[in-house]
This record gives structure tokens, C-alpha cells and sequence, in this order.
């Protein structure tokens, strides 16, 4: 089955992916702030048993699993793929997760809250990621029953998702408004309009690779159709102003960009050590060369699922054991040395 990240959909050269991610808390246990470990682990098998009933209704396969039992390196791994929050690879108390086939769906349990329901769509397709969230909301909310307030709606550990209880996100690919200096102007402007610009994995983290998420900021007071078309209108322009930027740098400065995706390929292509950083941002600018024409390589291949292959967890997955970052930067180079089509 393919990955939600395989699938190639319309204006995937800027939007990567379409997020939405809901909020719940059940009724009957504590938050977690004032959870004990005994509830936590009853939270979580009452929740993941409910994984067989969720494959019938859904009609695709799930899987389950204690996420604090697994290895630091698989759960970093899960990260990078965006499966689950760092946030929840982090916690030492008991956690859960409920994970569909093709990476889609996920459900963790006791993060923030004790549900954080996400559903993941490739390209923009932003309705499609919340009919496949609210499905999964209901069935739960069915089974288990959720801490609802009449006046302020769902009931949050954080009170910026009381209400709603929606966090809607874009995953886009800005490189030329972040060459230009141009993020910090734009997440001022969004800002004025209820959104916020994030770093690859969520708060607190970097834009690498020129990658960043556009998230509403606020879930209550407003419907979650409200929410989503205005982040939609929002995208939308940043969309706009990207197109823009990258008419603009390829007019003034065609040949010196054309030179760095070429000398990008080039090294990715024979280079014998690379680091993650680094890594990320050749495969960026080759990835803008790829969407601007600027160079044709023989076979088609998807930069993005190659950005999240060569980070460090899933790097030695694929090869089957943990390895200091020198011998890692050498594998990872020899493993886009033969992932890279020739030109």
C-alpha cells in the first residue's frame, strides 16, 4: 500500500501535505497533568483495544503498540515520518498509539491530551484530511465519550485548543520566500489573520530544507469549517507569494540558481559524507530546480520521501543498526548516491 507521502497531487511543488489533528480528553480519567501511571496504562489498553473495531469500520489495516516501550531510535524514526509528535516520543509515562496502513491515520495516546487524533493528505487537500479525521472522532467519541462543555466546547489540557479542539496545518515548501528573507514578513502577516508559521516537525522546531507548517493559532469561537477555509485563503496567498518570489529570483538570477541546483545534484549525486543539515538543504534546492525545470533527471523520484529517508533515525533503520554520525554521514551519502536517478 502506497504511503500518503508517495502520492503526487496538485500543487505539491509548494504544498507538501494537508494536517488536521484533533484534541480530546475522555471522561473519567484525570488530564494529564494530574494523571497517575495506573490510569495511563488503563487509558491507553482501554483505547488501543479498540484498534479490531476500528479496522472494520475504517475497512483498512492498524496497527497498535505502547510507544514508550519502543526504542528511542524507532520512535525517533516515527517522528521524522511524522507519525507522531515529538512531544509524544519524549514522554517516559505510558503511551499509545493507533496507526493505519498507510501512515495516514494516526491516534496517539496520553500526549498532551489523551487523544490526539491526526489524519494526514498529500498535496493540498485539506477536506480530505478532516472527513478521515472526523470519521475516526466519531468512532471513539462513540466508544469512550469525551469531556464536552456546552459554552466552550471540547475541553483541552491547553486552553489555546478548548473549543474545537482543531489544530488544521499546511506543510509547505517555501524556498524562494526563506532565500529572501521574506518568512518573518509573511508569518507577521498571517499572523494578523489567526495563522502561525512552524518549523518542520511543530512548535519549537527549525524550517529545514526550506520546509515550514502554516497552522491557525486559535480553535475557539469559531467552527471547524471556519478554521479551515480561512487557513485555506491564507495558504493560498502564501502560495501566491512564493510563485511570485520564484519568478522574480529565476528573472534576476536565473544562472546562479540554475548553478546551485546543479552543483546541489552534483554533490548529492558523488559525494562521499554528508550531514543531515546539509543534506536537506541540496535536496531542497534540487527539488526547486526539479519543480522550475531547471534540470531533468532520467527517471522521476520524490525529494520529499527522500528528505525524510536520510534523516538520522530512519537512516539506520534501513540499514539495521545504530551507527556513530561519521559512519552515518557516509551511509547517508552512499545512500542518495544510488536513490539519485542520473541527469
Amino acid at each position: 500500500m502506497k504511503k500518503w507521502y508517495e502520492e503526487q497531487s496538485v500543487d505539491n511543488d509548494i504544498v507538501i501535505s494537508s494536517r488536521i489533528r484533533l484534541a480530546r480528553n475522555i471522561k473519567g480519567f484525570y488530564f494529564q497533568e494530574r494523571m497517575n501511571r495506573e490510569s495511563a496504562i488503563q487509558l491507553v489498553n482501554k483505547v488501543t483495544g479498540l484498534t479490531k473495531d476500528l479496522e472494520l469500520k475504517e475497512n483498512q489495516k492498524f496497527y497498535e503498540c505502547s510507544v514508550n516501550k519502543l526504542r528511542d531510535i524507532d520512535k525517533a524514526s516515527m517522528v521524522e515520518y511524522h507519525i507522531i509528535s515529538p512531544l509524544l516520543a519524549e514522554k517516559e509515562v505510558e503511551t499509545g498509539l493507533i496507526v493505519s496502513q498507510d501512515e495516514s491515520i494516526s491516534v496517539m495516546v496520553n500526549e498532551e491530551d489523551h487523544l490526539r487524533i491526526q489524519a494526514v493528505a498529500s498535496g493540498m487537500n485539506m477536506e480530505k484530511a478532516f472527513l478521515d479525521a472526523d470519521r475516526i472522532d466519531d468512532f471513539f467519541s462513540e466508544k469512550l465519550g469525551y469531556v464536552f462543555n456546552e459554552r466552550y466546547g471540547y475541553l483541552t489540557s491547553c486552553p489555546t485548543n478548548v473549543g474545537t479542539g482543531l489544530r488544521a496545518s499546511y506543510m509547505v515548501f517555501l524556498p524562494a520566500l526563506n532565500i529572501s528573507g521574506k518568512i518573518d514578513k509573511l508569518a507577521e502577516e498571517i499572523g494578523r489573520y489567526g495563522a502561525q508559521i512552524r518549523g518542520i516537525y511543530g512548535e519549537g522546531t527549525k524550517g529545514l530544507g526550506h520546509i515550514f507548517q502554516i497552522s491557525n493559532k486559535t480553535t475557539l469561537g469559531r467552527s471547524e469549517k471556519e478554521i479551515i477555509d480561512n487557513l485555506e485563503k491564507i495558504v493560498d496567498q502564501a502560495v501566491l507569494q512564493e510563485r511570485k518570489r520564484r519568478e522574480f529570483l529565476l528573472n534576476m538570477n536565473g544562472d546562479e540558481i540554475e548553478d546551485k541546483v546543479y552543483r546541489s545534484y552534483g554533490v548529492l549525486k558523488y559525494a562521499k559524507s554528508i550531514n543531515t543539515i546539509d543534506a536537506l538543504m541540496m535536496l531542497s534546492q534540487l527539488k526547486l530546480g526539479m519543480d522550475e525545470d531547471l534540470i531533468k533527471l532520467k527517471e522521476p523520484i520524490n525529494i520529499h520521501k527522500l528528505m525524510m529517508e536520510i534523516t538520522p533515525a530512519n537512516l539506520q533503520k534501513s540499514l539495521g543498526k545504530s551507527i556513530g554520525r561519521g559512519e552515518r554521514d557516509r551511509y547517508r551519502a552512499e545512500y542518495i548516491n544510488k536513490k539519485l536517478p542520473q541527469l
